[in-house]
């Protein structure tokens, strides 16, 4: 049987959220051009919300929701990098590093591409980590489903994180 590395650790995170007027529209910590954003307690980025609930859970530290309820006024309009840098801070304090990470983000319209290169460099920046250790792609749902009619927009996100040895071992005799 093959075991994993004690060391290194998975996480998993997913969001959506629907469009509507009158917001603006932030996906990975850039402003995208577009007629509706996403509707939300905070800015609603549903990219960095799934990266937040793939590093929380790749460092057993709860989700999004419970260190970010959205029935806490602190965090109206809140933006969403700002709570990535928070979560990573709590990430490195329970003794973790970001490997990498890779999202993709579901979306019928906007075309994302071409904002593809300032999401990398802005996940990368709050992540502590260098571009190439974050990939974000975009996709479509082929016009099926809610995102398909254009009603919203998700994402989810893997993300890798090590302890290192000497953190480790002193978690494990302390």
């Amino acid at each position: 049987m093959m075991t994993m590395p004690e060391n290194l650790r998975i996480g998993f995170g997913y969001d959506l959220h629907r469009l509507e007027d009158n917001r603006k529209l932030v996906l990975g910590g850039v402003v995208i051009p577009f007629e509706k954003g996403l509707a939300g307690h905070s800015d609603a980025d549903v990219l960095l919300h799934a990266v937040i609930d793939a590093l929380l859970g790749a460092s057993a530290l709860g989700d999004i929701g419970a260190l970010f309820p959205d029935t806490d006024p602190a965090y109206e309009g809140a933006d969403s990098r700002m709570l990535l840098r928070e979560t990573v801070r709590r990430v490195r304090e329970a003794g973790f590093q970001v490997v990498n990470t890779d999202a993709t983000v579901v979306a019928e319209r906007p075309r994302l591409q071409p904002w593809i290169p300032d999401m990398r460099r802005a996940i990368a920046g709050d992540l502590g980590v260098e571009t190439d250790a974050v990939s974000v792609k975009a996709t479509t749902s082929e016009k099926i489903g809610m995102i398909g009619r254009g009603e919203g927009i998700s994402a989810t996100a893997v993300c890798l994180l090590s302890r290192s040895e000497q953190d480790r071992a002193g978690r494990t005799s302390g």
